[in-house]
């Protein structure tokens, strides 16, 4: 196809996304026990907290249930699959480091970026701006546009252990485009 015009590019994209049809949505989830600290990684973003997450990694919440979503639409496994918590390798790593393998996995099948994230936590103070850097910098990571990826914060209303206070839970959503394959 020939582009020369603006008409040309439009019509040009709308043919690159017609052949990614296989249009899937995956969901992750991800728990965390607080622990000794004085901040949390959310969605890639240090936030001040007077305990910090347990686990393995930066223990990331929000990008651990974003990993599992797009894995999970693409029908390759979970985190643990990919990022074993027996590998040492993994001890410390930024949560960073697993959504942008997962990111990468889309692309290497020829797939659009995650067009859809929307992970909720437990109750964040000053969750306002603190969304808007979480959607910052996932839209950063996986890159595409912050439209394309929201955020929400709730509480637990008392209950459960994110009620108790013991620690944070995310949910996660992702759509992916693929190109169809019988």
């Amino acid at each position: 196809m020939k582009v020369t015009t603006n008409d040309d590019f439009s019509r040009a994209e709308a043919a690159k996304l017609a052949a990614l049809s296989d249009v899937r949505t995956g969901f992750g989830f991800d728990v965390h026990q607080f622990g000794d600290g004085d901040h949390v990684m959310l969605g890639g973003v240090r936030i001040p907290h007077g305990r910090g997450l347990s686990g393995h990694s930066d223990a990331d919440v929000v990008l651990h249930a974003l990993v599992d979503a797009i894995l999970g639409a693409l029908s390759e496994g979970d985190i643990g699959v990919h990022f074993p918590p027996t590998d040492a390798r993994w001890r410390g790593a930024s949560s960073d480091r697993f959504f942008a393998f997962a990111v990468d996995r889309v692309r290497a099948r020829g797939g659009a970026s995650p067009i859809s994230t929307s992970p909720s936590s437990a109750r964040l103070r000053g969750s306002a701006p603190t969304g808007m850097q979480m959607r910052t910098r996932i839209a950063e990571l996986a890159g595409i546009p912050i439209e394309r990826v929201g955020v929400k914060a709730t509480t637990s209303e008392k209950m459960g252990f994110t009620g108790r206070g013991e620690g944070m839970a995310a949910f996660a959503n992702a759509t992916v485009r693929l190109p169809w394959s019988d």
